[in-house]
Protein backbone atom coordinates (compact mmCIF):
# COMPACT_ATOMS: atom_id res chain seq x y z
CA UNK A 1 0.00 0.00 0.00
CA UNK A 2 1.19 3.53 -0.78
CA UNK A 3 0.32 6.24 1.72
CA UNK A 4 1.16 9.82 0.84
CA UNK A 5 1.79 12.10 3.84
CA UNK A 6 0.69 15.57 2.81
CA UNK A 7 0.72 18.64 5.00
CA UNK A 8 -1.55 21.65 5.21
CA UNK A 9 1.60 23.79 5.01
CA UNK A 10 5.35 23.53 5.36
CA UNK A 11 7.10 23.15 8.72
CA UNK A 12 4.16 21.51 10.44
CA UNK A 13 5.62 18.13 11.39
CA UNK A 14 5.23 15.88 8.34
CA UNK A 15 8.72 14.45 8.71
CA UNK A 16 8.35 13.29 12.31
CA UNK A 17 4.80 12.09 11.64
CA UNK A 18 6.01 10.01 8.70
CA UNK A 19 8.73 8.45 10.83
CA UNK A 20 6.35 7.66 13.69
CA UNK A 21 3.77 6.07 11.39
CA UNK A 22 6.47 4.00 9.68
CA UNK A 23 7.88 2.83 13.00
CA UNK A 24 4.40 1.93 14.23
CA UNK A 25 3.81 -0.26 11.17
CA UNK A 26 7.20 -1.91 11.63
CA UNK A 27 6.19 -2.75 15.19
CA UNK A 28 3.19 -4.59 13.74
CA UNK A 29 5.45 -6.80 11.65
CA UNK A 30 5.00 -4.90 8.37
CA UNK A 31 7.73 -4.34 5.82
CA UNK A 32 7.91 -0.56 5.64
CA UNK A 33 9.97 2.08 3.87
CA UNK A 34 9.62 5.83 3.41
CA UNK A 35 10.37 8.13 0.52
CA UNK A 36 10.95 11.88 0.13
CA UNK A 37 10.77 12.43 -3.63
CA UNK A 38 12.14 15.98 -3.56
CA UNK A 39 14.19 17.47 -0.74
CA UNK A 40 14.87 21.20 -0.92
CA UNK A 41 16.79 23.70 1.19
CA UNK A 42 19.72 21.39 1.85
CA UNK A 43 22.42 19.29 0.19
CA UNK A 44 21.61 16.11 2.10
CA UNK A 45 18.52 13.88 2.45
CA UNK A 46 17.63 15.40 5.83
CA UNK A 47 14.03 14.20 6.01
CA UNK A 48 14.87 10.61 5.07
CA UNK A 49 17.63 10.67 7.69
CA UNK A 50 15.08 11.87 10.27
CA UNK A 51 12.68 9.07 9.25
CA UNK A 52 15.42 6.50 9.83
CA UNK A 53 16.31 7.91 13.25
CA UNK A 54 12.68 7.73 14.34
CA UNK A 55 12.42 4.22 12.85
CA UNK A 56 15.66 3.30 14.67
CA UNK A 57 17.30 2.26 11.40
CA UNK A 58 20.69 3.17 9.90
CA UNK A 59 20.90 5.75 7.09
CA UNK A 60 20.06 4.55 3.60
CA UNK A 61 23.07 3.51 1.51
CA UNK A 62 23.70 5.52 -1.71
CA UNK A 63 22.01 3.02 -4.02
CA UNK A 64 18.84 2.98 -1.93
CA UNK A 65 18.86 6.78 -1.64
CA UNK A 66 18.47 6.99 -5.41
CA UNK A 67 15.00 5.56 -4.82
CA UNK A 68 14.09 7.01 -1.42
CA UNK A 69 15.24 10.57 -2.23
CA UNK A 70 15.67 10.97 -6.00
CA UNK A 71 16.04 14.76 -5.97
CA UNK A 72 17.89 17.11 -3.59
CA UNK A 73 18.20 20.85 -4.25
CA UNK A 74 19.90 23.41 -1.98
CA UNK A 75 17.57 26.36 -2.63
CA UNK A 76 14.77 26.52 0.00
CA UNK A 77 11.70 26.71 -2.19
CA UNK A 78 8.98 24.66 -3.85
CA UNK A 79 10.47 21.74 -5.83
CA UNK A 80 9.84 23.31 -9.25
CA UNK A 81 11.54 26.56 -8.22
CA UNK A 82 14.42 24.87 -6.41
CA UNK A 83 15.09 22.66 -9.43
CA UNK A 84 14.98 25.63 -11.82
CA UNK A 85 17.45 27.59 -9.66
CA UNK A 86 19.77 24.56 -9.78
CA UNK A 87 19.42 24.36 -13.55
CA UNK A 88 17.77 20.95 -13.28
CA UNK A 89 14.47 19.34 -14.23
CA UNK A 90 12.30 17.08 -12.10
CA UNK A 91 10.91 14.06 -13.88
CA UNK A 92 7.59 12.86 -12.52
CA UNK A 93 8.22 9.55 -14.27
CA UNK A 94 11.48 9.10 -12.34
CA UNK A 95 9.68 9.66 -9.02
CA UNK A 96 6.84 7.32 -9.95
CA UNK A 97 9.20 4.53 -11.04
CA UNK A 98 11.22 4.87 -7.82
CA UNK A 99 8.06 4.74 -5.70
CA UNK A 100 6.72 1.72 -7.56
CA UNK A 101 10.03 -0.11 -7.11
CA UNK A 102 9.95 0.53 -3.36
CA UNK A 103 6.28 -0.39 -3.08
CA UNK A 104 6.80 -3.76 -4.76
CA UNK A 105 9.32 -4.77 -2.08
CA UNK A 106 7.38 -3.58 0.96
CA UNK A 107 3.96 -3.90 2.54
CA UNK A 108 3.78 -0.13 3.04
CA UNK A 109 5.47 2.81 1.33
CA UNK A 110 5.02 6.12 3.13
CA UNK A 111 5.83 9.10 0.93
CA UNK A 112 6.43 12.50 2.51
CA UNK A 113 5.52 15.38 0.25
CA UNK A 114 7.16 18.80 0.13
CA UNK A 115 4.88 21.44 1.62
CA UNK A 116 1.19 21.28 0.81
CA UNK A 117 -1.01 19.52 -1.71
CA UNK A 118 -0.77 22.03 -4.56
CA UNK A 119 2.95 22.77 -4.32
CA UNK A 120 4.43 22.68 -7.86
CA UNK A 121 6.68 19.72 -8.63
CA UNK A 122 7.22 20.72 -12.25
CA UNK A 123 5.97 23.54 -14.46
CA UNK A 124 2.79 21.59 -15.14
CA UNK A 125 2.30 19.23 -12.16
CA UNK A 126 1.71 19.43 -8.42
CA UNK A 127 1.93 17.06 -5.48
CA UNK A 128 -1.73 16.22 -6.07
CA UNK A 129 -0.89 14.98 -9.56
CA UNK A 130 1.78 12.69 -8.12
CA UNK A 131 -0.64 11.24 -5.57
CA UNK A 132 -3.16 10.55 -8.31
CA UNK A 133 -0.55 8.94 -10.56
CA UNK A 134 0.49 6.61 -7.74
CA UNK A 135 -3.14 5.83 -6.80
CA UNK A 136 -2.12 6.48 -3.22
CA UNK A 137 -4.21 7.26 -0.17
CA UNK A 138 -3.49 10.54 1.60
CA UNK A 139 -2.63 11.02 5.25
CA UNK A 140 -3.09 14.69 6.09
CA UNK A 141 -0.86 16.29 8.74
CA UNK A 142 -2.31 19.39 10.38
CA UNK A 143 -0.69 21.53 13.11
CA UNK A 144 -2.54 22.59 16.25
CA UNK A 145 -2.11 26.32 15.73
CA UNK A 146 -4.12 29.37 14.73
CA UNK A 147 -5.32 29.07 11.13
CA UNK A 148 -5.37 25.30 11.03
CA UNK A 149 -9.16 25.02 10.58
CA UNK A 150 -9.10 26.86 7.27
CA UNK A 151 -5.89 25.23 6.01
CA UNK A 152 -7.02 21.73 6.94
CA UNK A 153 -10.52 22.02 5.51
CA UNK A 154 -9.18 23.47 2.26
CA UNK A 155 -6.70 20.60 1.94
CA UNK A 156 -9.38 18.00 2.62
CA UNK A 157 -11.73 19.68 0.14
CA UNK A 158 -9.03 19.75 -2.54
CA UNK A 159 -8.33 16.05 -2.00
CA UNK A 160 -12.02 15.19 -2.22
CA UNK A 161 -12.49 17.28 -5.38
CA UNK A 162 -9.66 15.35 -7.05
CA UNK A 163 -10.97 11.97 -5.97
CA UNK A 164 -8.01 11.23 -3.71
CA UNK A 165 -9.04 8.97 -0.79
CA UNK A 166 -8.03 10.17 2.68
CA UNK A 167 -6.82 7.56 5.15
CA UNK A 168 -7.04 9.97 8.05
CA UNK A 169 -5.80 13.12 9.77
CA UNK A 170 -2.69 13.41 11.95
CA UNK A 171 -3.21 16.34 14.30
CA UNK A 172 0.19 17.50 15.50
CA UNK A 173 0.32 19.13 18.93
CA UNK A 174 4.00 20.10 18.68
CA UNK A 175 3.18 23.72 17.79
CA UNK A 176 0.21 24.01 20.17
CA UNK A 177 0.50 27.03 22.47
CA UNK A 178 -3.09 27.06 23.74
CA UNK A 179 -4.58 23.65 24.71
CA UNK A 180 -8.15 25.00 24.50
CA UNK A 181 -7.58 26.42 21.01
CA UNK A 182 -5.99 23.15 19.90
CA UNK A 183 -8.98 21.13 21.14
CA UNK A 184 -11.55 23.50 19.65
CA UNK A 185 -9.76 23.62 16.28
CA UNK A 186 -9.77 19.84 16.03
CA UNK A 187 -13.46 19.74 17.02
CA UNK A 188 -14.30 22.27 14.31
CA UNK A 189 -12.35 20.29 11.69
CA UNK A 190 -13.95 16.95 12.50
CA UNK A 191 -17.44 18.48 12.59
CA UNK A 192 -17.05 19.97 9.13
CA UNK A 193 -15.05 17.33 7.30
CA UNK A 194 -15.74 13.70 6.50
CA UNK A 195 -12.67 12.14 8.15
CA UNK A 196 -12.63 8.42 8.80
CA UNK A 197 -10.14 8.65 11.65
CA UNK A 198 -7.79 11.02 13.46
CA UNK A 199 -4.51 10.47 15.27
CA UNK A 200 -3.22 13.07 17.73
CA UNK A 201 0.56 13.33 17.77
CA UNK A 202 1.85 14.79 21.05
CA UNK A 203 5.14 16.68 21.39
CA UNK A 204 7.97 14.15 21.43
CA UNK A 205 11.16 14.17 23.44
CA UNK A 206 14.14 13.36 21.26
CA UNK A 207 11.95 11.94 18.47
CA UNK A 208 11.05 9.00 20.68
CA UNK A 209 7.61 7.43 20.98
CA UNK A 210 6.31 5.17 23.73
CA UNK A 211 4.54 1.86 23.22
CA UNK A 212 1.03 3.28 23.67
CA UNK A 213 1.61 6.01 21.12
CA UNK A 214 2.95 3.54 18.55
CA UNK A 215 -0.01 1.22 19.15
CA UNK A 216 -2.39 4.14 18.58
CA UNK A 217 -0.57 5.07 15.39
CA UNK A 218 -0.75 1.48 14.18
CA UNK A 219 -4.50 1.29 14.81
CA UNK A 220 -4.95 4.59 13.01
CA UNK A 221 -3.41 3.12 9.86
CA UNK A 222 -4.57 -0.50 9.98
CA UNK A 223 -8.12 -0.42 11.34
CA UNK A 224 -10.92 -0.09 8.80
Amino acid sequence: MILFVVGTDTGIGKTVATGILARALMGGGKRVITQKPVQTGTTSPEDIECHRRVMELPPDPPELLKLTCPYIFPYPAAPETAARVAGKDISLETIIKAAQTLARKHDFLLIEGAGGLLVPLTATTTTADLILALKAKAVVVSPARLGTINHTLLTLEALKTRGIPVKGLVYNLFLAKDPFLAQESLRAITQRADIARTFTLPPLEGLSADKKLLEAARRFLLED
